[in-house]
């Protein structure tokens, strides 16, 4: 870990040039701006965008339409902001064109898909259920685990319905949704495994980071290694309600901290925070299962963990496992994401993750990222290694430790499926689908 001192041999990597990445081919749904009506040739053609520009202009947007406005989300392949505009509000969809992104008309408002989430809300607040406002179908995204069965099932699948037609869509995910307990580096307290997420610098100055709030039940001492010192000290934290998120300082306010994500043979520079788009491909860092890729799903969901419910997640196709939670979810441009919560799956036959986002966490705890260093380091497991090293020997160090599990109170909720020892974490590290050997020179999609 960033306590640790960094070996000035030891380069961070070029945010351009090491995160050499191969096409996204994510093929998202196009639609002619001309439906409905309205006319072609009005304003340019759809700017190119970086997806952290693109969230930019769609808040912007969401401000300017209004009741028209409908939610909208990123053509990776395209690079272009798709925007979605109620049928019908032809001067709205002028502005979006003007504005550079390109037009979508459908039927249903943000306004109205929020009222539908507010309705599963009330009605089915089931434990193994989750909901989020997805824009490329312009509906709400109602997902149950494994555990909905019998009158529950029943349950959701009648208010699912009487949310109208065209308003839902509902599906079963094989796994079951829980908390995971990386930015790619093992945390420990008690029985429990979590990930360090992002390093800041907390509101008086001192060094800290964040990682998932519900991993802080498990103590407020947190060390880098199994049975080790304590290194840092829980701050603040949440979980369940409005978020997941913790801050902890660490114990020694000389820590050199730097805004960085290790993943596994190198690091990849934190330049700064930012929102999610939906489309948006992302890489996930966590110490069980290393590096995995995906993108997001939905924004502003809703998940009912068996511990309660959490609000305001990005729901996403990223695989994870016990031992990520507060893991980093990041961009291939240095833009911090999201924090890895929990969810359903594993990285063998995936499943869905959601992730809190970064920067309410930030506004929360009244914190700002890592000091932006070029340190190499972050190393969980007390070992100082040289960039030439294999990265699959770094990561075992980073979090292939014997652990009970990531459940806060030491409850180990995935032992029966990866093994309550750090050997069987350990021989998983670098396999499986959605899993990133620290050999690899830089990141790549896994899928």
């Amino acid at each position: 870990m960033s306590h640790k001192r960094i070996p000035k041999h030891k380069a961070a990597m070029a945010v351009g040039g090491v995160l050499a990445l191969g096409a996204a081919a994510i093929l998202l749904p196009h639609a002619s701006a001309s439906q409905d009506g309205a006319s072609d040739g009005v304003a340019a053609a759809p700017k190119t965008l970086k997806a952290g520009d693109a969230s930019d202009l769609a808040t912007r947007l969401a401000g300017t339409l209004g009741d028209a406005w409908a939610g909208a989300w990123y053509d990776g392949e395209d690079k272009q902001l798709v925007v979605n505009v109620v049928r019908g509000e032809n001067t709205m969809a002028l502005k979006v064109r003007s504005a550079g992104a390109e037009v979508r008309w459908v039927d249903n408002s943000m306004a109205e898909l929020e009222a539908g989430a507010g309705t599963l809300t009330s009605e089915a607040t089931i434990p193994g259920t989750s909901w989020a406002v997805d824009p490329r179908t312009n509906k709400i995204l109602v997902t149950a685990d494994s555990t909905v069965t019998g009158d529950r099932w029943d349950q959701l699948e009648s208010t699912v319905e009487d949310l109208g037609s065209g308003m839902a869509t509902l599906k079963k995910s094989p796994g079951t949704f829980r908390t995971f307990a990386s930015g790619g580096d093992a945390i420990f307290a008690g029985g429990a495994r979590c990930s360090l997420g992002f390093n800041v610098t907390a509101g008086d100055g001192s060094p800290a980071f964040l990682t998932a709030g519900h991993c802080a039940a498990a103590g407020d001492e947190w060390s880098d290694q199994q049975g080790g010192r304590p290194i840092a000290t829980v701050d603040q934290a949440l979980f369940p309600g409005a978020g997941d998120f913790a801050l902890l300082t660490y114990d020694d306010p000389a820590t050199e901290a730097p805004s960085e994500v290790n993943v596994g043979g190198q690091t990849v520079p934190i330049l700064q925070a930012a929102e999610a788009a939906v489309g948006q491909q992302v890489f996930r860092m966590g110490s069980t299962t290393g590096l995995a890729d995906g993108q997001v799903l939905g924004l502003n969901a809703t998940v009912n963990y068996p511990e309660g419910t959490v609000t305001g997640l990005i729901q996403t196709d990223v695989c994870a496992e016990p031992g990520d939670s507060g893991g980093s979810l990041f961009t291939q441009d240095g833009l911090a994401i999201g924090l890895t919560s929990g969810g359903s799956g594993d990285c063998t036959v995936g499943g869905e993750t959601f992730f809190q986002p970064v920067t309410t966490a930030l506004e929360a705890v009244g914190a700002t990222l890592g000091d932006g260093g070029a340190g190499a380091g972050d190393q969980a497991g007390g070992q100082e290694q040289g960039a030439g090293q294999a990265g699959a020997e770094e990561q075992a160090g980073a979090g292939d430790q014997a652990g009970a599990g990531d459940q806060p109170g030491g409850q180990d909720a995935g032992a029966g499926q990866d093994g309550a020892d750090g050997q069987d974490m350990q021989d998983g590290a670098g396999t499986g689908s959605g899993r990133h050997s620290g050999q690899d020179s830089g990141l790549s999609r896994t899928h």
